[in-house]
């Protein structure tokens, strides 16, 4: 193997690349952990969506290399981890606060999937963040919701936008993803049948839009929607003048939604929620009206019903109480 590579300030810096670059060609785990990170992109960016690379990309370049990035990979141990911990612990974000328990848990898992594709694939002898246990929480503390009636006071906020009326109304009655709902088409309605049919999802990376398939195969679907809303879209399709059927319904960007959602707030002094909430919002909802968690699986999409268990599970009421009370019940029955 031979590559050329230019533009070093010094010999030490062109020798230490070189020595990194036999290093890499030889998947010695005495390369650092920068240059194992190119490694580790070259065998996974192929098979996953761009952007799921881009979040990971943005994690490895800004939460990782700074901090492990010239340390050799077989000398990383589960101290170098937990004091990494402390590292990511002590950061801010721009408004000043510091990094959620959710996104210290992200972070932590991508540094471990670093060192489990050592283990896998280039016989690294132990993953280093097992020992050192993890940090932050899998889920927030408190999921954020809107019943029915603050969502009707929110759109009743922002029918000035029909657009954003729409979407809104959309996302709250369905539970889509936004990317879902960005990516619909008049195309995917189907008002005989009163369905929305969801497989693909839009993004815009980089300053290009991508439509790729939705998250998980589970993700595509077809969804019964309401009378009201099929008569809403309807009627939103035909005011949009010489709108084909393959043009998106919402052709904006998910910085005009939360822009949106901002400004409804503001009108209506409800309690903030993010774009992504109008979904549990849905959710909530169902289990308000009785749907199991099946029925909530298969609507929202999930590969798997402990995902949804996971997530809603402790919106369901107490089921064991129920069960209790009516055995009481048929107890006194048959008493009588």
């Amino acid at each position: 193997k031979q590559k050329c590579k230019r533009g070093f300030a010094t010999r030490k810096e062109a020798a230490n690349w070189e020595l990194q670059f036999k290093l890499q060609k030889k998947a010695s785990l005495d390369m650092t952990m920068e240059s194992f990170c190119a490694l580790y992109e070259a065998d996974v960016r192929p098979s996953l969506k761009q952007s799921t690379w881009l979040t990971k990309e943005n994690i490895i370049q800004k939460k990782i290399l700074p901090y492990l990035g010239q340390r050799k990979v077989s000398e990383i141990t589960a101290k170098d981890v937990m004091d990494w911990h402390n590292q990511m612990r002590k950061l801010k974000t721009k408004t000043g606060k510091y990094l959620s328990p959710t996104y210290l848990k992200t972070i932590h898992g991508q540094l471990s999937t670093i060192f489990n594709h050592a283990v896998k694939y280039y016989d690294l002898k132990e993953n280093p963040c097992r020992k050192a246990g993890s940090m932050g929480k899998s889920k927030a503390e408190e999921m954020h919701i809107w019943t029915r009636e603050e969502f009707t006071q929110f759109l009743n906020a922002i029918i000035d936008k029909k657009p954003s009326y729409i979407a809104f109304e959309v996302l709250f009655w369905t539970g889509l993803r936004l990317g879902e709902l960005l990516a619909l088409t008049p195309a995917d309605i189907d008002f005989d049948k009163r369905t929305l049919r969801v497989n693909k999802s839009y993004q815009r990376l980089k300053g290009e839009d991508v439509v790729t398939p939705p998250k998980t195969p589970k993700s595509i679907r077809t969804i019964s929607i309401p009378k009201f809303l099929a008569a809403d879209l309807m009627d939103y399709i035909n005011s949009n003048y010489g709108m084909e059927e393959s043009d998106r319904l919402f052709p904006y960007t998910k910085y005009f939604f939360e822009h949106e959602l901002k400004r409804g707030i503001k009108l209506t002094g409800l309690h903030k929620i993010r774009v992504h909430d109008t979904r549990h919002s849905h959710a909530a909802h169902l289990i308000h009206m009785g749907a199991s968690p099946l029925q909530i699986r298969d609507r929202l999409g999930h590969e798997d019903i402990k995902t949804t268990l996971n997530t809603y599970g402790h919106l369901y009421p107490n089921t064991d109480q129920k069960m209790a009370e009516q055995l009481e019940s048929e107890y006194r029955e048959e008493m009588r």
